[in-house]
C-alpha cells in the first residue's frame, strides 16, 4: 500500500473507482523531503578520541575507507528512504574473503522476521534469532518451481566439538556463545502458508552453500553477535518496529487526490465550455439527414436566425473554489507531516514576514528530525562496532577494545554562514570556545571542511609557520 502511494498508483487500490483518479506525486515529495532533512547535507564517520589517539585515528581511517569501498552513503540513502516510507530498514553485514573487508547490504524490511521473546517489553531488546525470508516466483521457461528462501542467524552455545568456550579478540573473557548461519529453501507448494516463518520444518529443506563451498546448515560464524542492524523510523515505545511517515497522512493524500481530480475535471469544462445553440444552421449528414456533431474551434462561425441564441456554461467559479480547497489540503498536509510550506515548495521564501518568522516555522520540522535521529542514535554506532569486530575476527585489527564510532548527520536547516563564522571567531578569540569546537560548528553550518580534525591540524601548522617567520598569529 505504501509503495503504491510512493509510485502514484494508490488509485489502483480503489479498483474501477480509481481509474480516472489524479495523483501528482505529493506522497513522494513528503518522503523525499523528510529523508533530505533527516540525513542532512553531509554524513560523516567520527571516532571518539581521533584527535589525540593513534588507535582511534587508525580506526577512523579504516572505517572511512570501508565506507568509501562499500558505498555506505549511497546505501544509506536507499535504506533510510525505505525507513521513511515503510517504517523500517535493515542492514546486513558479512565478511568477504575475496574483498578482505565486511560487505554491506540493505534488506527490504518486508523480508525481516525477528523472533522476539514473549516477555519482551523493551523495543531495543536484541533478538537472538532473526530470519530473512522471501518468495521466488516460478519460472515456466526453465521449469523452476516457486520457492521460499529463509536465511537464519541464531545465537547459540558453542558446539562441544569445538571447545566449550572461546575467546573473541574484542573481549578478554571467554564466551560460550556464537552465531550460526543457516540458508535453506523450500518448494512453495510444500509450505504451510498459514504457519509461521520460524516454524518451517527443515526435513524438506534444501541447504545452500557459500562461495567457499561450505554447507550453510548451522555454519559457525565465529562471532558472538548477529550481523544484522534493524533501524526503525520512529520511536514507538515497546514496539520493535517503526512507523511510516506517510501513515498519518494517508487520508489527507486520498482527499488531495480526489480534489485534484475534481479540479482537473472542472478545468476541462472551463477551458472547453459547454455551449448551447438555438436557431443555428448546423451541418447535416447527407446520407442520414441528421445533424453532425459540432466541435468548438478557433475562427468558427455559426449563422444564427433572428431568434437564435448561444449560451455557455461558466464553471470558472467552481474551479477557483476547488483550487482554494486544494491549497487548504496542502496546508493541512504541511501541518500533519510537520514539513513547513517552504520545505514542500508551496510557499515563496521571499514572502515570509521575516527571517525570525521563517525560523519559527521550522519548529515542528526540527522536533520531528530530532526524534527520528534519536531513533537511530544507537543503531549506526552498533553498525560500525560490528564492522570493526569483523575486521578483528579476520585478523586485520589487533585484539582489544575498539574506540566508539558513530555517524554524524549534517545540518538540515538553512543557516547564515556569515553569522556562524563571526560567532566562532569571537568565541575562539575570547577563549570561550575551543578551536576544535569552532571548526565543528563551521562544519555543521555547511562550510566545505571534509575533516574537522585535519582542519584543526592544518590551522595549528599554519600558526607554527607564522610564528617561525615572525608573522602575526590569527585566532581563526
Amino acid at each position: 500500500m505504501l509503495a503504491a502511494y510512493d509510485t502514484n498508483q494508490a488509485a489502483a487500490l480503489l479498483g474501477e473507482d480509481g481509474t480516472d483518479r489524479r495523483e501528482y506525486g505529493d506522497p513522494t515529495l513528503v518522503v523525499d523531503q523528510t529523508l533530505t532533512h533527516l540525513i542532512g547535507e553531509t554524513q560523516q564517520i567520527v571516532v571518539g578520541g581521533a584527535d589525540d589517539s593513534e588507535v582511534a585515528r587508525a580506526a577512523e581511517s579504516l572505517l572511512r575507507e570501508w565506507a568509501e569501498h562499500e558505498h555506505l552513503w549511497m546505501r544509506m540513502q536507499h535504506a533510510e528512504r525505505n525507513a521513511v516510507l515503510l517504517g523500517d530498514t535493515v542492514y546486513l553485514l558479512a565478511w568477504s574473503r575475496a574483498k578482505g573487508r565486511p560487505t554491506l547490504k540493505t534488506i527490504d524490511p518486508g523480508f525481516y522476521f525477528p523472533v522476539l521473546p514473549d516477555d519482551a517489553v523493551d523495543a531495543d531488546e536484541y533478538p537472538t534469532r532473526v530470519h530473512l525470508a522471501w518468495e521466488t516466483p516460478a519460472d515456466p521457461a526453465s521449469g523452476r518451481k516457486a520457492t521460499l528462501r529463509r536465511v537464519t542467524y541464531e545465537l547459540g552455545p558453542v558446539d562441544a566439538d569445538s571447545n566449550a568456550a572461546r575467546t573473541y579478540p574484542w573481549s578478554a573473557r571467554p564466551a560460550d556463545i556464537t552465531c550460526y548461519l543457516t540458508d535453506a529453501e523450500w518448494d512453495l507448494e510444500q509450505v504451510d502458508r498459514a504457519g509461521a516463518i520460524d516454524a518451517l520444518s527443515l526435513r524438506r529443506a534444501r541447504f545452500r552453500t557459500n562461495a567457499d563451498g561450505e554447507l550453510l546448515d548451522r555454519l559457525d560464524l565465529h562471532i558472538d553477535f548477529i550481523p544484522i542492524v534493524h533501524v526503525p523510523n520512529t520511536i514507538n515505545g515497546a514496539e520493535h518496529f517503526g512507523q511510516s511517515t506517510l501513515l498519518k497522512a494517508t487520508q489527507l493524500l486520498d482527499d488531495l487526490g480526489a480534489a485534484d481530480t475534481d479540479s482537473q475535471r472542472a478545468s476541462a469544462t472551463t477551458g472547453s465550455p459547454i455551449i448551447g445553440l438555438s436557431g443555428a444552421r448546423l451541418p447535416v449528414d447527407r446520407a442520414s439527414g441528421r445533424p453532425l456533431p459540432v466541435q468548438v474551434e478557433p475562427g468558427m462561425v455559426w449563422p444564427l436566425g433572428e431568434t437564435g441564441q448561444l449560451t455557455t456554461v461558466d464553471t470558472s467559479a467552481q474551479l477557483s473554489e476547488l483550487r482554494a480547497y486544494v491549497e487548504a489540503l496542502r496546508d493541512r498536509l504541511s501541518v500533519v507531516t510537520r514539513l513547513p510550506a517552504s520545505v514542500l515548495g508551496t510557499m515563496d521564501a521571499a514572502q515570509a514576514a521575516s527571517g525570525y518568522a521563517m525560523q519559527l516555522s521550522f519548529g515542528p520540522l526540527d522536533a520531528m528530525v530530532r526524534s527520528m535521529r534519536l531513533a537511530r542514535a544507537a543503531k549506526y554506532p552498533l553498525l560500525l562496532k560490528m564492522v570493526l569486530r569483523l575486521y578483528q575476527a579476520a585478523g586485520v585489527l589487533p585484539p582489544g577494545q575498539q574506540p566508539h564510532a558513530s555517524i554524524t548527520f549534517g545540518s538540515y536547516l538553512p543557516t547564515d554562514q556569515a553569522s556562524v563564522l563571526d560567532l566562532v571567531v569571537k568565541g575562539v578569540t575570547a577563549g570561550v570556545l575551543s578551536l576544535e569546537t569552532g571548526v565543528r560548528m563551521l562544519v555543521d553550518a555547511g562550510f566545505p571542511i571534509e575533516d574537522a580534525a585535519e582542519e584543526v591540524a592544518r590551522i595549528w601548522e599554519q600558526r607554527e609557520t607564522e610564528l617561525g617567520t615572525g608573522g602575526t598569529v590569527n585566532e581563526m
